[in-house]
């Protein structure tokens, strides 16, 4: 399971104005005609993907409470992937 906050680089606590100023801004740095990165394509698309899930209400609901369900089942397993995105985003 993707981290979406981790892939728009907010919290879960952003508002949905919050969500869209974060994308704006990745877009813009992630897009592959301005992004040379052989990535920047692939991660662009994540970002999308974020985007639509995160600034609808009934959408961001659903992966909330399958992100919660995740942490809960697969603990070792949701840490990983949370460690792996933060320090990514660190280390970008």
């Amino acid at each position: 399971m993707k981290d979406y906050y981790a892939v728009l680089g907010v919290t879960s606590e952003t508002s949905i104005e919050g969500v869209k100023q974060a994308y704006r801004k990745k877009t813009l740095q992630l897009h592959p005609d301005r992004n040379t990165a052989s990535d920047a394509a692939d991660r662009f698309r994540d970002v999308q993907e974020a985007y639509e899930t995160l600034s609808d209400a009934t959408r961001r609901h659903d992966y909330e409470e399958n992100r919660r369900r995740n942490l809960l089942e697969k603990p070792l397993e949701t840490a990983r992937e949370i460690w792996k995105n933060y320090l990514e985003g660190v280390l970008q």
